[in-house]
């Protein structure tokens, strides 16, 4: 989820410089709602704003299923169709070697990608390499984009997708009357990522007794977070188990968004809400938030180790409530007085 939206903006930018051109994406059918929606014949165009078509590689399933029929034939099917497409340049925006096959499926002469990628062997499927000199997965996204036609592009507000059910349903959880919402993510890919879950519950209860209104949301696997944070707050905290629309259409409304290096920090980003990062083992110099108000709390002490480590990092254990308080309560006041 947090590699698509960083690449949003490369893409929008490459968009809004060549509108004629088709622009056609390969996504995992999970991500597929950031990319596209249910169409909606009152704003037609609102429902795909970014891409011509998009190629759905569930990579994930294929992992779990390597040597089944439909794996095998599934893989056919996405190298035919992107081989028939007949693209004149493919771009790796994600660096792993799973991208990087991918992209090679498409048979174009040009496949370009990062020459320091995130997973070095990803380097041997590209044709061209663009060493990239930005700190920030977008800024380098940036200059894989503008490799294209030697464009000097520069981000753009990435376009997502409007999907009316969605839209529907974060207006009937939030009407007009509701108190400004605060949405706070306590899961995270991994454990070293974690910042404890009951100290998510202190700042929902200090935040609920400022008169706002907080939202946990729960991924996958990750309800019992949103209920203890809910359980800390004495029913306060809604807990949030939605579709990944509903979370985009719930983020467009929100004042504030506290979670760790996930998805939901990044889509927040996207939709230009402030965010209070809280960092541990990843960079935020690389992959926290970008182009909004935000505050990141990392301690001196953590080091970028990408090992899935089950337990909090360390560093990120020093990090207290207080700390989290005092970063939202800056960000919220100039949103609180508007």
């Amino acid at each position: 989820m947090g590699d698509i939206l960083h690449a949003l903006p490369a893409v929008t930018a490459l968009r809004q410089a060549h509108p004629q051109w088709i622009i056609d994406w390969v996504v995992d059918p999970r991500w597929l709602p950031l990319l596209a929606a249910e169409p909606n014949p009152e704003t037609p165009a609102a429902h795909q704003p970014l891409v011509d078509h998009i190629h759905l590689a569930p990579t994930r399933h294929w992992r779990r299923t390597p040597l089944s029929r439909a794996t095998f034939q599934q893989i056919a099917a996405l190298r035919r169709d992107l081989r028939d497409a007949g693209y004149h340049a493919v771009l790796d925006l994600q660096g792993a070697i799973r991208s990087a096959v991918v992209a090679r499926f498409a048979a174009s002469a040009r496949v370009i990608g990062e020459a320091e990628p995130r997973e070095r062997p990803a380097r041997f499927f590209f044709t061209e390499t663009v060493m990239t000199r930005g700190m920030h997965v977008i800024e380098q996204d940036m200059e894989l984009a503008s490799a294209v036609a030697g464009d000097e592009l520069q981000p753009m507000p990435p376009l997502l997708p409007l999907d009316p059910a969605a839209e529907a349903w974060a207006d009937a959880l939030l009407p007009p009357s509701s108190p400004p919402a605060v949405l706070i993510n306590p899961g995270a890919g991994w454990g070293a990522k974690r910042w404890p879950v009951e100290r998510y519950a202190q700042v929902a209860a200090a935040l609920v007794d400022r008169g706002l209104r907080v939202f946990a949301n729960a991924g996958p696997g990750e309800e019992r977070l949103a209920a203890a944070i809910e359980a800390g707050t004495g029913g306060a905290a809604t807990p949030l188990a939605c579709t990944l629309a509903e979370l985009i259409a719930l983020t467009r409304r929100i004042r504030l968004a506290i979670a760790g290096d996930t998805g939901p920090l990044h889509l927040a980003c996207t939709l230009g809400r402030p965010v209070v990062g809280i960092y541990g083992p990843t960079d935020p110099s690389r992959n926290g938030p970008f182009g909004v108000p935000f505050r990141v709390l990392r301690s001196p002490l953590s080091r970028r180790d990408h090992a899935r480590h089950a337990a909090p990092e360390a560093g990120l254990l020093t990090i207290q409530p207080a700390d989290v308080l005092y970063a939202a309560d800056e960000l919220l006041a100039p949103e609180l007085a508007r």
